[in-house]
């Protein structure tokens, strides 16, 4: 058997190094099903399969807990924004892959994309969570600048987020044509007559 010297401390590793990460992750879980108000270290360590403590011990306020959901779904959102512009063929049709892009968020990725504007939407009373929305919208206007220009980047980020939202809450949701025209029209201004 080994002895230790004296005075020495024997430092343990943590037990389960992904607890933190599975926390975060059930936080989104948690908004998903929900929404902001159901979010509590509680329902939140329930969804993750982790004690109470655990969740307290690595977010000590609400706001953390949101602040890494926010986080990790922007990052998320971002990561595979970039993906799908890098697949785009350089003559690609900007407009029409826009909304192509949209109709896909608010069909097949419908329930992302209402967890998504839950936190993204949750800045707007809680100051700490600014930062990290507006990092999301600085990565989107540079995105999209990237096809474009800086300006028309900004405008299409914010005409990108302010549809997802409208179409998202719309009945009936407006049609992939409509998107588009939207999308040609900031792209390209209006059409000579």
């Amino acid at each position: 058997m080994a002895k230790t010297e004296p005075g020495a401390t024997r430092r343990r590793g943590p037990n389960d190094p992904e607890r933190r990460a599975r926390i975060a992750k059930a936080a989104i879980e948690v908004v998903a099903q929900r929404g902001i108000d159901g979010v509590t270290h509680r329902s939140v360590a329930a969804a993750a399969g982790v004690p109470l403590g655990s969740t307290t011990y690595h977010f000590a306020t609400l706001d953390d807990l949101l602040e890494v959901a926010l986080v990790e779904a922007a990052e998320k959102n971002v990561h595979a924004l970039k993906e799908w512009e890098a697949a785009l063929p350089a003559d690609a049709d900007f407009a029409r892959a826009l909304a192509d892009l949209v109709m896909g968020y608010i069909n097949e990725q419908y329930r992302d994309t209402v967890v998504e504007y839950d936190l993204y939407v949750a800045a707007l009373h809680r100051p700490r969570l600014r930062k990290a929305s507006a990092a999301w919208d600085e990565a989107l206007t540079e995105l999209y600048g990237l096809r474009t220009d800086p300006l028309t980047g900004r405008l299409l980020a914010g005409l990108f987020c302010g549809l997802l939202m409208q179409a998202a809450l719309a009945d009936p949701r407006p049609t992939r044509e409509e998107i588009e025209t939207l999308f040609r029209r900031a792209i390209h201004g209006p059409a000579n007559p």
